[in-house]
């Protein structure tokens, strides 16, 4: 009788648990006002998110995704923002990628916006920006002379420095601007996510005795070529879950995620993999990450062990709220969704 309760308890779980997978799917997706190609999000609470992209496009909303309020912003029509760091839906930090490498900062919710940073050098290309808090956030641009460029401010963005510490960046290998999240930045530490014909996970320890050289790992993703390698992670934890693969080949399903539980000691190739190419990932809380490409979304329950796909619509970022459950996605034309879970 035990035994017998013990198997139907065992089965009640597998079918809830499969229920609860096939429930996910990504809802309300509509195409922005702006046909930009969005790559930056920050999502704040259950309310308020930012997003940005192409064509100086900046949308917000306040009612968790169902509706935007979209801008241009005024003198950068031409810029590529491909990412925002927000903290508020008043306060908020835009980087773009290309000639000028720009850092504009708002603190009235969009209606004006002051330019923090503006390099003409065309060596300078911006990737990705992460914030270890309020005041404290990097930018991580491609490689200048064998070294990733890293752009440090301790003022809420204000200003912007050079980082003393950069690390080595082998010959071929970059960092790619798909989605803003090929940097993470935690209270003490950095990790950074690069491909090209070489693909790395990069980490500094920013606090303690360790505090002082950079850890190169090599990650299991193909880099053969320069549309090749890691294009993001996220973390939570011991645990770090990486996507990518080649975006010029976006339907490829093999070599497109892989995942550690030991801070990067080694890394496994999931035992299910997402279907196609992802260019984020992101943590959604109780072992759960996100991902996202071109070529559809999928999810996985178990820490990147195994992924389903939730969804064929392309998107190019997907983000979860800082303070609350929400996720949203977005990607090109300004299309944006939410995830229900």
């Amino acid at each position: 009788m035990i035994n017998k309760l013990k198997t139907i308890l065992l089965l009640s779980g597998i079918l809830l648990f499969a229920n609860f997978l096939n429930a996910q799917t990504i809802v309300n997706i509509q195409q922005g006002k702006l046909p930009s190609s969005i790559r930056g999000m920050s999502v704040i609470n259950d309310n308020i998110a930012w997003i940005s992209g192409s064509k100086g496009a900046i949308a917000i909303t306040r009612d968790g995704g169902k509706t935007w309020n979209w801008q241009q912003v005024k003198g950068f029509e031409k810029a590529d923002f491909r990412a925002i760091e927000a903290f508020s839906d008043k306060e908020a930090i835009i980087m773009s990628s290309g000639t000028p490498a720009l850092v504009l900062k708002t603190t009235d919710g969009g209606a004006n916006w002051q330019v923090k940073y503006n390099n003409t050098d065309t060596s300078y290309f911006f990737d990705a920006m992460g914030f270890a808090d309020h005041l404290h956030g990097y930018i991580l641009g491609d490689p200048i002379n064998g070294k990733f460029l890293i752009m440090e401010t301790k003022d809420g963005g204000e200003t912007w420095n050079l980082f003393k510490n950069l690390p080595n960046a082998l010959p071929g290998e970059a960092a790619f601007a798909a989605s803003g999240t090929c940097l993470r930045v935690t209270t003490n530490k950095i990790i950074i996510a690069s491909g090209g014909t070489a693909s790395a996970e990069l980490t500094l320890i920013t606090e303690g005795s360790s505090a002082s050289s950079w850890q190169q790992k090599k990650l299991p993703f193909p880099h053969q070529k320069a549309s090749q390698g890691a294009f993001s992670v996220a973390m939570n934890g011991s645990t770090e879950v990486f996507v990518g693969g080649d975006y010029a080949n976006d339907k490829r399903s093999d070599s497109v995620a892989c995942y550690t539980i030991n801070n990067g000691s080694s890394f496994i190739f999931p035992k299910q993999s997402p279907t196609t190419f992802q260019s984020c990932v992101e943590y959604a809380g109780a072992g759960i990450f996100i991902a996202t490409g071109t070529a559809g979304s999928n999810i996985t329950m178990d820490g990147g062990k195994t992924w389903k796909k939730i969804n064929d619509t392309s998107f190019n970022v997907c983000g979860k709220a800082k303070h609350g459950k929400l996720v949203l996605f977005a990607g090109n034309g300004g299309k944006t969704g939410i995830l229900k879970l």
